[in-house]
């Protein structure tokens, strides 16, 4: 194409998203057309990648095709896989796109469209896509290695060490906090229960096919694979209306929370090509036809968006959560913008499988676009509902009340309108007895989804569009947690390999056996307390999830920025430093806010002292006192984690600006882990299809 023509196609997408943003940030008193919002989106997702991506490969990291990857150099058929790069895509998309871009923009929403969208489509351009592509680079550079190994070789035994272990911890409760989503999701779904398990037996079938029956044909094999993904949704449905096979997949939490533990050992354990990633690969069909489906469904609607730009809740006063604009709408919304867990993956499996270097842009920059849009999907589906509706749903019987005329009554008085009729006719379409008080973010995105897929594609099929969304939320967030506890796996021996050398070794099977029972064990501890819990978990685990998720993205731009630093590109180093500086800002202000702020519904120390005191006073009901101490327990150990994980934040910080120093000054630092260069043998003949 004439370079000229090309010019003005760039310079036409660039107005159009400038337009589309301006309308969005300067629109109030009406509704706008939710349209904006992907037009927003797509441009400056395509600018970003095209020019910014591009620049990052060339200039700060440059990028070698001709170099050999881990995967190709130490391939051991186990771990290291020379892998297709769509079939790498999938999985590493599938492995960060968790909870975070679906329930974290819902719950956002509380403080309107606005605040939520820009830090989506900023943050993600300027910091989650760079921090990805950075890590999975400087990891593939150095075999694969782990975010906290990869601090301790190249900033110093205190930061590294720090890094090492706290990486390793926030991981456990990070993974915790996925598995509690998804027992929630699939309680008492069978519909829901039986398609996810019927993933894990196709993803082998089409593992062993691309292996052993037609190696290299992936076409062949995603085209089965996707034929099996659908027929298994499809007979789902009917499983949860056969009155035989539904009470087989009809469960409680805890034997599902049980179901998910040994999954999670197996995916950890098994070959990656049989199990994690197939699976993984076939996940992203769903999670991107789902997501298509969406955007196309609202271009055909071109709903309005009906909740305020901004709310009055932006002081702190949201009834969904406690705590002011800054710096909880950052915090609440992780995956979607920037997020520390993508990291681990970005140097856990990714590495281990990427064939050539060249691929690292699509896959680490582009992988983290694409998760945005889900997150700006997220977003439009929660805010095309009426704002009375969204808070009904969202909000705890706590905050409004438990009877329906009072939470009707409560959430009026705030100026948004809804009756108890209107609920109980969503619910009935939903196919659900209730609607009210349905938090967590998963139930009201559902609903936002079902009525766009209903005005779209027909309304008479509400309540299967509705569990259909429920189904696919599971999926969604399941991918993530069987690519984290290998990653975890991963983590572990790198720690325990500066210990023992046998114990280092990623396919080493006491090691591999060893590692994974200890982290299966330890985030299958806290998830079997949160489903036991009698308030459903997410006051224990929830509140870390953003504070901890975002302190991880910290440490891996601070790792990134000190191995900039010490390979003698300083004038590049703002590309991660920057975003550094942001996150830094947020996480220390927000856990400051956790831990000391004397809000009960924002302290963690506050929580626990003013439960105390009315336990103490006798002012609890029967059934609330009957936990309050567990609770108590809870808000403590919230805190002082937070705590632990800030101190750690900050002894990574101040290692990195000491190792910048003593190099700039010219003293002598730890030498660059990056492995010697090693020229490419493989040949991509799979790439037939």
């Amino acid at each position: 194409m004439n370079q000229h023509i090309k010019t003005v196609l760039w310079a036409a997408v660039a107005l159009l998203g400038a337009f589309a943003v301006a309308g969005i940030a300067l629109n109030r008193g009406e509704s706008i057309n939710a349209l904006w919002l992907i037009t927003a989106a797509v441009c400056i997702y395509a600018i970003a990648y095209r020019f910014y991506a591009t620049w990052i490969a060339a200039k700060v990291l440059v990028i070698d095709e001709t170099r050999a990857t881990p995967a190709e150099r130490l391939d051991n058929g186990r771990d290291f896989v020379p892998t297709n790069k769509w079939v790498v895509f999938g999985h590493h998309f599938a492995a960060i796109a968790g909870p975070g871009p679906l329930i974290g923009p819902t719950l956002a929403a509380q403080f309107g469209y606005l605040p939520g969208t820009l830090w989506i489509l900023i943050g993600a351009v300027l910091g989650g896509a760079v921090q990805d592509m950075v890590t999975l680079f400087f990891s593939t550079r150095r075999n694969g290695r782990s975010l906290g190994q990869m601090a301790r070789d190249e900033i110093g035994l205190i930061g590294g060490s720090a890094a090492l272990v706290g990486t390793f911890l926030i991981m456990i409760i990070l993974i915790a906090v996925l598995g509690l989503v998804v027992v929630n999701a699939m309680k008492h779904s069978p519909w829901a229960t039986s398609t996810v398990a019927a993933t894990i037996p196709i993803a082998m079938i089409v593992g062993v096919y691309m292996r052993n029956i037609r190696p290299g044909r992936v076409l062949e094999a995603s085209i089965i694979g996707v034929v099996l993904l659908l027929l298994s949704v499809g007979l789902g449905g009917w499983v949860d209306h056969h009155e035989t096979l539904r009470p087989l997949f009809d469960h409680d939490g805890l034997p599902l929370a049980y179901a998910i533990i040994v999954y999670g050992f197996a995916a950890a354990v098994l070959p990656v090509w049989l199990l994690l990633a197939p699976r993984d690969y076939l996940s992203t069909f769903m999670k991107l036809g789902t997501i298509l489906l969406l955007a196309i469904a609202i271009v055909i609607l071109r709903p309005e968006i009906h909740m305020p730009a901004v709310t009055q809740f932006v002081d702190g006063t949201g009834p969904i959560f406690g705590g002011k604009l800054f710096p909880f709408v950052f915090i609440t919304i992780a995956c979607g913008a920037i997020s520390g867990f993508h990291a681990l993956i970005a140097s856990g499996t990714t590495p281990k499988l990427l064939g050539n270097e060249r691929d690292i842009r699509m896959i680490g920059y582009g992988g983290m676009l694409l998760e945005s849009f889900v997150a700006i999907m997220a977003m439009i589906a929660a805010t095309v509902l009426d704002p009375g509706v969204f808070f009904a749903i969202n909000s705890p019987a706590g905050v409004v009340g438990k009877e329906a005329i009072d939470a009707v009554a409560k959430i009026n008085s705030w100026g948004f309108a809804v009756t108890v009729e209107q609920m109980q006719q969503l619910a009935s379409d939903m196919g659900e007895s209730t609607l009210f008080s349905r938090t967590g973010g998963a139930p009201s995105l559902a609903v936002g989804m079902a009525s766009i897929f209903g005005s779209a594609f027909g309304k008479e099929l509400l309540a299967l569009w509705y569990h259909f969304a429920i189904m696919f939320e599971a999926i969604f967030i399941l991918t993530t947690l069987d690519a984290g506890t290998r990653v975890g796996r991963f983590m572990l021996q790198d720690l325990l390999g500066n210990f023992n050398k046998k114990l280092g070794e990623t396919s080493y099977t006491p090691s591999v056996i060893l590692t994974s029972s200890i982290v299966v064990a330890g985030w299958g501890y806290f998830l079997y307390i949160g489903v036991i819990d009698p308030n459903g978990g997410v006051n224990i685990l929830w509140p870390l999830f953003g504070i901890a998720n975002q302190m991880l993205a910290a440490i891996a731009l601070c790792v990134a920025t000190g191995i900039l630093v010490k390979s003698g590109k300083l004038k590049y180093a703002w590309v991660t430093g920057l975003p550094l500086v942001w996150l830094v800002t947020i996480t220390t202000s927000a856990a400051y806010e956790k831990i000391f702020s004397t809000d009960v519904r924002v302290g963690f120390f506050a929580s626990a002292n003013d439960m105390s005191s009315k336990l103490a006073a006798g002012l609890l009901p029967a059934d609330k006192a009957s936990v309050a101490p567990q609770l108590i327990f809870n808000q403590h150990l919230d805190a002082y984690l937070t705590l632990f994980f800030i101190v750690v934040l900050w002894v990574v910080i101040l290692d990195m600006l000491r190792l910048c120093l003593r190099y700039l000054n010219g003293k002598p630092v730890l030498q660059l882990s990056e492995v010697p260069h090693e020229p490419s043998r493989l040949v991509e003949n799979w790439v037939r299809d």
